[in-house]
């Protein structure tokens, strides 16, 4: 460790879920430093450790090759909780039954406590209670001396416990926001069960950070790539304030896939932090270029990737980096160091990169730095705030890398119509879900009427073939009207996008429903007729960190106010609202 990283007290063991990161930072919120292990880490290695939280994942327990863990870590004498994919493993070593789902639980379900289940993991956390599900398997029969504490309408067996052996298991998530009292399930899992102490505190931590970076610069100087994003730019920052305007560089890449006024943001971002060293470089056509008749939304995303390498490596050739005096700096957070290593066990739900060749060259020359590589976003953002950076700009909602790429959906065929249904119209526009820590890529459901929120998620549970609820908002003409567009990633599409992307920011902020939610992307999709061949769909959501979201209603006179404007935007054919909870749906469309 280094001399400002504490010796972890808890281990969570990676089972490939997508919330394995989550767990660890809601550790850390409650000031106990914990860090990610692979699942297969033998108990011997493990000693010393207080507590023991093994992840959900994707697989079966009973699949060949599927996660595993060293069966000796529940006699180690460590205390363990076993989350979703976790229990299942913990059911089946210790002499349970784990069966095969009929049909996943997805989203929010309701948790009834056993009579007397207030044990230590539920004080002050009893009672029936909302929580979150992301699940196939379910266990069938708990392990001889666990009690079964906690059930659900269709998971007869959601939690487990064995107080006295300080095992515990739980089928649902309680490090998600939306399960109810689930940091309080965590915190006396930490305190009560484990007997943790208080040891993390990033925003203490700048001091010993700049010093880090100090130490592994020498005399060189820094250059970063920046996005604008917060971990870039507080990377940045910190690198500014240790060691000097002169010596940190900055390159901002222009894709072309920018919002409306997102360059000319950055440049007076940049400028008010003090650098002088700062460039901007406009590479739309080559992006565009590169991007021209494909549809296919991992393609997008791969060749994004390969186009930033590009360029980067440009940079670095022709702007003399890759000599002695610099070294790269790089905004690289802690989920990013461990999956960038390729984690065996995640199930692949969109791309990203993070290590590329030429960036990979200067790594293995020792020739970067990281200041916030043990740290997670909104550990970032705390130490943000502690760098006097304006809470203006850390709290700016979240945007993909790829930018508007990957909010303008493509298609390469015409002409199909959206099948009614008794449910709704299904709609012949795909996009990416999150399933059981798997991923998915389905059709969408468009309904409309009342309950529309209820709705959705009962029927994203009961319709195998979906993974996405919309509501119709407005249509220029009936659902059933609209044709399935060819639609590439053109010029013209992508300004029609910033138009609306614009439009409702601009509403947002005016009505003061921006600060309401966490992030709120607007998206195209080539549904309507020839003289408007696309439609919008708004997404707002509520999370805290992007693992998890909640689809969030748009106040009726702001949702009035923003269609009646987008319908008048040339080209626009409809207007419609996702209602789908993160899972089953991504919060972004590809």
């Amino acid at each position: 460790m280094t001399d400002y990283i504490p010796n972890p007290q808890i281990a969570v063991l990676d089972t490939g879920g997508q919330y394995t990161h989550l767990i660890a930072r809601k550790v850390r919120e409650l000031g106990v430093y914990a860090d990610v292990l692979p699942s297969e880490t033998p108990a011997s290695e493990l000693r010393g450790r207080r507590g023991l939280i093994i992840s959900g994942g994707p697989s079966s327990v009973y699949e060949e090759g599927s996660p595993t863990v060293d069966p000796e870590i529940f006699g180690a004498g460590m205390a363990v909780l076993g989350i979703c994919y976790g229990q299942q493993l913990m059911a089946k070593f210790l002499g349970g039954e784990v069966q095969r789902g009929e049909k996943g639980e997805y989203g929010l379900a309701t948790l009834d406590l056993a009579d007397g289940a207030a044990g230590p993991l539920f004080v002050e956390a009893a009672g029936r209670q909302q929580i979150w599900m992301s699940h196939r398997d379910t266990v069938k029969k708990a392990p001889v001396g666990f009690d079964v504490v906690g059930t659900t309408e269709t998971c007869s067996i959601a939690a487990i416990a064995a107080p006295d052996r300080r095992l515990f298991g739980v089928q649902f998530h309680p490090e998600v926001v939306h399960t109810k009292h689930g940091r309080q399930i965590l915190s006396n899992f930490l305190f009560d069960v484990a007997g943790c102490t208080q040891d993390w505190d990033p925003r203490h931590r700048t001091p010993l950070v700049e010093q880090r970076i100090r130490e592994v610069v020498g005399d060189r100087n820094v250059f970063f790539f920046v996005s604008g994003g917060v971990d870039s730019t507080v990377a940045f920052t910190l690198c500014l304030r240790a060691l000097g305007e002169k010596r940190v560089s900055g390159y901002y890449v222009d894709t072309g896939l920018m919002r409306e006024e997102e360059t000319a943001y950055v440049r007076d971002l940049f400028g008010a932090l003090g650098t002088r060293n700062f460039s901007i470089e406009e590479a739309g056509p080559q992006f565009l270029g590169a991007l021209a008749g494909v549809s296919d939304p991992e393609a997008k995303r791969k060749i994004i990737g390969t186009q930033f390498v590009e360029v980067q490596d440009r940079i670095l050739r022709t702007g003399h980096f890759l000599e002695g005096n610099w070294i790269l700096g790089q905004g690289t957070i802690y989920p990013d160091t461990i999956e960038s290593g390729g984690t065996a066990r995640a199930d692949l739900i969109k791309t990203h990169h993070n290590r590329v060749a030429g960036i990979q060259k200067l790594i293995d020359e020792g020739r970067i730095v990281e200041p916030l590589t043990y740290f997670y976003k909104d550990e970032v953002r705390e130490i943000g705030r502690e760098l006097g950076i304006p809470d203006e700009f850390l709290d700016r909602h979240p945007f993909p890398g790829p930018g508007l790429g990957i909010r303008c959906l493509c298609s390469a065929e015409g002409g199909e119509a959206p099948v009614q249904t008794p449910d709704g119209w299904i709609l012949p526009v795909r996009s990416v879900g999150v399933q059981g820590d798997s991923r998915t890529y389905r059709p969408v459901l468009a309904i409309e009427g009342g309950s529309l929120h209820q709705r959705a998620v009962e029927l994203i549970n009961r319709i195998g073939e979906i993974n996405r609820v919309v509501a119709r908002v407005a249509t220029a003409v009936p659902v059933g009207e609209m044709r399935l567009q060819v639609g590439e990633l053109s010029q013209e599409r992508l300004d029609r996008l910033r138009r609306v992307d614009a439009i409702v920011r601009r509403i947002s902020v005016d009505t003061g429903f921006e600060a309401k939610v966490w992030q709120f992307p607007v998206i195209t999709i080539p549904l309507g007729t020839a003289e408007a061949p696309d439609s919008v769909v708004l997404r707002p959501v509520e999370s805290v960190d992007g693992m998890t979201a909640q689809a969030v209603s748009i106040p009726a006179a702001v949702m009035a106010e923003m269609t009646a404007e987008l319908m008048t935007v040339s080209g626009i054919c409809g207007v419609f609202l996702d209602l789908t909870h993160k899972p089953p749906g991504t919060i972004e469309w590809e």
